[in-house]
């Protein structure tokens, strides 16, 4: 007993010892990458590169299962994993120490490796959070072993042994003071680098609009408890992006660039550039390609931006069918993100912009501050490109974004989709006139027509507020006289172009989930 209650305390102490040198090794990293670049922190590269290689269906699982806290569980798993590495690596040292502190080397070479491979690598400075914080957590798990070592082997906790014991409890004390300062002023000099962006946005005032967007037509909102507001909030709007930690660009040092095939003059923009031009306001309602049938991916808010064709034609651009040399528009964001959108629909006449503003007030970091691209009637992964600093013109022959090289669709037009907002999933609504109501969209289309179906009975028309334009969606209402029992309510939309909602359920990849939303409620 006494033996088995020996080994219990030595792992112990080995496996404290290791949690200890790992979190010394991040606290570390994470200090020099606030004095360096903070994007180059070995959670950020490694999580980043974990997002990169990450299956289309895996993502899609995340996305749906965690929705916009797929990134934090991430890092979550991360962390998870790494400290039980490290209490290995604590225990394995114990006995055989630089074998165990050796791990450390390992594993910041694998974030360094990470940190070289993200596409918006700042060069070779971007290895140092990794390789510096692991040679500190080596260094330290080698002194906390050796402590370990001697207290675990003593029998009465005298003497020689009780001055390791003393010795191990404060230097880990002190590991844990100096740690947690190092973590900290990381986290201040990161804060310091991101505060020229903040005031940068929160001096910023938007000119108003030469094309503003006409007023919502009264009749627009649906009446009824539960709905979606038909102008989502910035607060509410979905986030589904790549980014693990949110770009904070300086609007004063911010720049785009406009080059490639077929452009005859390539120009970089300021954001003053942008602002001294004419500006549109528009309300656009964006999808996700992520969205589930049903799913709550989808927004919709009042952009002001200057239109992308205009940018593009003063640079040379032609459109396919006028000749152009391009048929992709490459946009590619700080981070190092691409989206590809076809060049004939960003210069069809439709209202693409380059969006400096949403719902009256600037962008916000987390939808693309200063500057992201929309195109009404694409998914986001092809048209939504946030943090946008270059756009390239070429082919779809020539080159693949970074969806289309995980087997996601090249082109991507938003489908016809039609959700239930109320009543919700297993409800329990009174028996009598129950509303039921929701959201249709088809971007560019417009929604003529919503039907609803209540168990396998025949189809009922909806009635339809009014359509504020093609670019939005439409909100819709059904009353209802509800009977005592279990009740499947489904719904389906009919576009302006007369095609009707398919039942065919398919998943969202490669270019959008399709099929009916339906929810089961029991009536009381």
């Amino acid at each position: 007993m006494n033996s088995f209650r020996s080994i219990l305390s030595r792992t112990a102490l080995g496996a404290a010892a290791g949690l200890l040198a790992g979190f010394t090794a991040l606290a570390v990293a994470e200090l020099v990458a606030g004095l360096f670049r903070p994007a180059a922190g070995p959670v950020t590269v490694v999580g980043g590169a974990v997002i990169d290689r990450t299956p289309a269906a895996v993502k899609d699982f995340a996305i749906r299962t965690f929705g916009e806290n797929d990134k934090t569980v991430l890092q979550l798993g991360i962390l998870v994993v790494l400290a039980v590495i490290a209490a290995g690596l604590g225990v394995l040292a114990l006995r055989y120490r630089w074998a165990g502190a050796s791990g450390f080397p390992l594993f910041g070479l694998v974030g360094a490796a990470a940190a070289l491979s993200r596409p918006d690598a700042g060069g070779a400075a971007d290895v140092l959070p990794s390789l510096v914080g692991a040679a500190a957590g080596a260094v330290l798990l080698c002194f906390l072993a050796g402590k370990a070592a001697a207290v675990s082997g003593g029998t009465d906790g005298t003497g020689g042994d009780g001055w390791d014991r003393r010795g191990f409890l404060v230097l880990a004390g002190a590991g844990v003071v100096g740690a947690t300062s190092a973590g900290l002023l990381g986290r201040y000099l990161t804060g310091r680098q991101s505060q020229g962006a903040v005031a940068s946005r929160n001096t910023l005032v938007l000119p108003a609009p030469t094309s503003p967007a006409p007023p919502v037509p009264g009749g627009t909102r649906v009446k009824a408890a539960g709905i979606t507001p038909f102008t989502t909030p910035n607060k509410d709007f979905y986030r589904v992006d790549t980014a693990l930690v949110v770009p904070k660009v300086d609007a004063g040092t911010w720049r785009l660039r406009i080059h490639g095939t077929g452009v005859s003059r390539a120009r970089t923009f300021t954001l003053e550039d942008l602002l001294a031009r004419p500006l549109i306001e528009r309300d656009v309602t964006l999808t996700c390609v992520s969205n589930e049938v049903g799913g709550p991916y989808v927004g919709n808010a009042r952009w002001l931006g200057v239109r992308l064709s205009d940018l593009l034609a003063e640079c040379g651009v032609k459109p396919p069918s006028k000749g152009g040399a391009a048929d992709q528009l490459v946009a590619r964001s700080v981070d190092g993100m691409t989206l590809g959108s076809p060049v004939e629909d960003v210069m069809d006449g439709r209202d693409a912009m380059l969006a400096v503003g949403m719902n009256g007030e600037p962008l916000p970091f987390d939808h693309g501050f200063p500057v992201r691209m929309l195109v009404p009637g694409l998914y986001g992964y092809v048209s939504a490109c946030k943090w946008i600093e270059d756009i390239e013109l070429t082919t779809f022959d020539a080159y693949d974004a970074y969806w289309v090289k995980r087997k996601w669709a090249r082109r991507a037009p938003i489908k016809t989709q039609s959700r239930i907002d109320t009543p919700k999933p297993f409800a329990r609504p009174a028996a009598g006139t129950v509303t039921v109501a929701g959201v249709a969209w088809a971007q560019r289309r417009g929604i003529t027509r919503v039907q609803v179906r209540v168990d396998d009975g025949p189809w009922q028309d909806a009635d339809l507020a009014v359509q504020d334009t093609v670019d939005t969606w439409r909100q819709w209402s059904y009353r209802w006289q509800a009977t005592p029992g279990g009740h499947n309510l489904t719904v389906r939309a009919t576009d302006a172009t007369g095609q009707v909602q398919t039942e065919q359920r398919t998943r969202t990849v490669p270019d959008g989930a399709s099929g009916w939303h339906s929810v089961f409620v029991t009536v009381t």
